[in-house]
């Protein structure tokens, strides 16, 4: 039992204490609830962590380390943040990956920071797809200023692709908006001669060469082998130079002399067809395999026609060659006819010579050839190993 005291005090209209009434009172200690509260701090650190997990799809690892450079105290935010995006028609996983390499976008305002460059990227042509496409594969195009990185960026390879639909669709393949050097690159081309069309080729080809810091250095190289900047030989040399590196240039030279070719024909041949050094290894010894073993020529042809080796094998050569095989075993190949004519043929002209113009056979011919080309058209869900982009660029 507790005993407590009771007082009530009377106290007049001008505050003073007129009477104090002290009583005593016990109250049994089994009477009482006592409530125990306790006092908690607020954790932006959990906050953040708890948020990229629970909001965005982090794993508890990869919201740990991306939570060291951004701090959230509430959802508001964020949130708003997500939703812009969302409108634009972003997936999660899109987004997920965005953030992860982005993170500072969480807490920017997406109207001032990210909506100006949609609104560009737009007036120039871009979907809303194309600009999902953009920024997922780029989100640091959101970081970059628009008056003074991206628009100079765009203008330089505008004037040199001529179109709006062309420069978007180069900046889809690369988004080099979003890097340094792209003005100063396409000046130093053209300070040394390298030709509009040959800029704008490069432009489609492979974008993230206008990212270089040295491209002083191919350009003397191709002065030295000879090369003019203004034919369309420069531009396929360029990207040679530029992709191929080192040790995959000597792999090429030793694939090349494997099938007999010397120094001087390999050089000779690279200045009249500089593609073959973007051939694959593999597309290269398939073909040159095929013209030697199947068809039983001379590997050295192709010193003289390089142009084959930028042929598709299954879906060109292969099918035309049964055809050319077939007319040979009825007699009805003239002797001394060149080689290479039916494979370099369009293929409207191919059909009309080859298939056609052979009355007689020409079911037989049309049925051939197009099997063939079905056999290589089932194939390409399963592509070969070792085929690729370099090879996708110039086939």
């Amino acid at each position: 039992m507790l005993k407590f005291f009771s007082t009530t005090a009377l106290v007049s209209s001008n505050g003073n204490i007129k009477l104090l009434l002290t009583k005593p009172f016990s109250i049994s200690l089994f009477s009482l609830n006592f409530k125990f509260c306790s006092t908690s701090t607020f954790d932006p650190h959990a906050f953040t962590v708890s948020y990229l997990i629970d909001t965005c799809g982090f794993s508890p690892e990869t919201a740990s380390n991306v939570s060291q450079k951004i701090t959230l105290t509430n959802t508001q935010k964020p949130d708003s943040v997500l939703d812009f995006f969302r409108t634009f028609g972003f997936s999660n996983s899109q987004l997920r990956d965005i953030l992860r390499r982005e993170i500072g976008l969480l807490s920017c305002d997406p109207k001032k920071v990210v909506l100006p460059k949609f609104q560009f990227l737009l007036s120039k042509g871009a979907s809303n797809s194309d600009i999902v496409r953009i920024v997922t594969a780029s989100p640091r195009l959101l970081k970059r200023s628009l008056e003074n990185h991206i628009i100079p960026a765009y203008e330089s390879a505008r004037e040199i692709l001529q179109s709006d639909k062309q420069t978007i669709a180069s900046v889809k393949r690369f988004c080099y908006l979003c890097q340094d050097g792209v003005e100063s690159n396409i000046k130093l081309m053209l300070d040394n001669g390298v030709s509009h069309s040959n800029i704008a080729r490069l432009f489609n080809w492979w974008p993230s060469i206008f990212c270089s810091s040295d491209l002083l250095i191919t350009i003397e190289e191709l002065k030295e082998l000879g090369f003019n900047s203004t034919t369309s030989a420069y531009s396929s040399a360029f990207l040679a130079k530029r992709t191929v590196t080192k040790d995959k240039w000597a792999e090429k030279v030793e694939t090349f002399k494997k099938w007999g070719w010397s120094d001087e024909q390999i050089i000779r041949t690279f200045r009249k067809q500089p593609f073959i050094m973007l051939v694959s290894r593999h597309k290269v010894n398939a073909i040159m395999s095929f013209w030697v073993y199947h068809l039983g020529f001379d590997s050295l042809d192709i010193v003289k026609c390089p142009a084959i080796l930028q042929l598709s094998l299954e879906k060109r050569i292969i099918p035309r060659a049964s055809v050319v095989q077939f007319l040979a075993s009825k007699g009805l190949r003239r002797k001394g006819a060149s080689k290479y004519t039916p494979y370099l043929l369009s293929e409207k002209l191919f059909r009309n010579k080859f298939v056609k113009g052979f009355e007689e056979h020409s079911s037989y011919l049309l049925k051939l050839y197009e099997e063939k080309i079905s056999v290589a058209d089932s194939s390409q869900e399963r592509p070969s190993a070792g085929v690729n982009h370099l090879d996708q660029i110039l086939v």
